[in-house]
């Protein structure tokens, strides 16, 4: 019997879970701490607003060419050895990044994390997906996702505690330690059963396979992976028209010191995490689609309240905490992503095509934080973040050109 047939989960579903949630934390981690050292950074190199989106963008970019990468050779190696590949690889990429000299290098070794953030998400989805049952894919996909909030938690305190006493070097330098999941997920963790079982049977096969980037460019699934791509690449866009300069938004525009900035940012992050938490549950009761389009409204309102309306908003210090809070919990609409590109694509293809679409809407960001610094410099930051409102209520709606896939078994 497979994992995903079991009655309930077992230690080794559980076993699974963890790791590929921490892998999540941290990949998310070593992707924003770049955020929140925007200003020691730049001082110290040198480096005005603009070169400093440019890097920015450049590693979001890179995340899309991960997501491919590492998505085909998780289809073709094993869900076990890619998890161990990216974790490695944005780990060291990071470390780099804290012997940078200059806006070249630092470039560089934003590229290389970025080339491993980007390989990590899907492969840790398609790992949780794959073991679940059908009736709980849901909640334990998002629960994975609630990585992303203590990741971003880590990079606050980081940014706003670590760096200001020891510097933002040593930030990055101490970022290699996730490097030691590895070691852990060799020795502990299975490989997918799902995986082994396709693989099995096309092994047993005399034709040849195609490779899974032609495969899902094929007639068979081309529809399906532009619709995922469109709604991928909405929700990325009202995540970083939001996080992108949000930190800096706080301290420059609202005037707040680091550690003032690092705990308003720790409050949406609280939202966060019982955003994803909540939302699998959501998910599995009532369907995808609605509780996409419930959390994107959530968001989009928290927002709007926090840029536009802030000087409304903030008269009353709770309120506005509040819908700093409304922010985050909205962002749990991405603890959906996992389930609802699992059920849409089969075991051969589906870690390149989850880690495509979902990385390609990625990367396409690397115009979002260049876009909202020119947006600043006429309307100020809020104007420029106050977008991602637009982005996530499409996203919301977009959500109803999919099948219902609550429940779906894999193939």
């Amino acid at each position: 019997m497979l994992l995903n047939q079991s009655a309930k989960p077992t230690a080794t579903h559980y076993k699974i879970l963890l790791f590929s949630w921490a892998g999540w934390v941290f990949d998310f981690y070593d992707l924003i701490l770049f955020s929140f050292l925007l200003g020691p950074i730049g001082e110290e190199l040198h480096l005005p607003k603009e070169m400093l989106s440019y890097i920015l963008g450049t590693s979001l970019a890179a995340t899309a060419l991960g997501g491919i990468l590492f998505g085909v050779l998780s289809d073709r190696f094993g869900r076990k050895k890619a998890l161990q590949w990216t974790i490695l690889t944005y780990s060291f990429g990071t470390l780099f990044c804290g012997f940078s000299v200059n806006f070249w290098s630092l470039m560089l070794f934003r590229v290389l994390t970025g080339l491993g953030v980007g390989g990590e998400w899907a492969t840790g989805q398609t790992y949780v997906g794959e073991s679940f049952p059908p009736s709980m894919r849901g909640r334990f996909g998002a629960f994975m996702q609630t990585g992303a909030p203590i990741g971003i938690a880590l990079a606050s305190l980081a940014g706003g505690f670590i760096a200001p006493v020891w510097g933002w070097r040593a930030c990055f330098i101490l970022s290699v330690l996730p490097a030691l999941l590895v070691v852990f997920i060799r020795k502990s963790m299975p490989e997918s059963d799902l995986w082994e079982k396709q693989k099995a049977e096309k092994s047993g096969s005399a034709r040849k396979t195609p490779s899974p980037v032609l495969t899902l460019l094929s007639p068979t699934h081309r529809k399906m992976f532009l619709f995922a791509l469109v709604l991928a690449t909405l929700d990325m866009s009202a995540y970083w028209f939001t996080y992108s300069w949000l930190p800096g938004y706080l301290n420059q525009e609202r005037h707040f010191s680091m550690a003032k900035s690092a705990a308003w940012i720790l409050v949406t992050q609280a939202g966060g995490f019982l955003g994803y938490f909540s939302f699998g549950f959501f998910a599995d009761h009532y369907g995808r689609r609605p509780a996409f389009s419930a959390y994107s409204i959530l968001m989009a309102v928290g927002l709007l309240m926090v840029t536009i309306f802030w000087e409304t908003a903030a008269a009353v210090p709770a309120v506005i905490l509040f819908f700093m809070f409304l922010v985050g919990f909205g962002t749990g609409m991405f603890g959906g992503y996992g389930p609802l590109f699992g059920e849409l694509f089969p075991t051969k293809i589906r870690n390149t095509a989850m880690g495509t679409a979902f990385n390609l809407a990625r990367g396409v960001q690397f115009f979002t934080p260049v876009l909202i610094t020119w947006i600043g410099k006429y309307y100020g930051l809020g104007a420029g973040i106050s977008l991602g409102a637009f982005f996530a209520l499409s996203a919301g709606a977009w959500v109803w050109t999919f099948p219902e896939t609550k429940g779906r078994a894999l193939e």
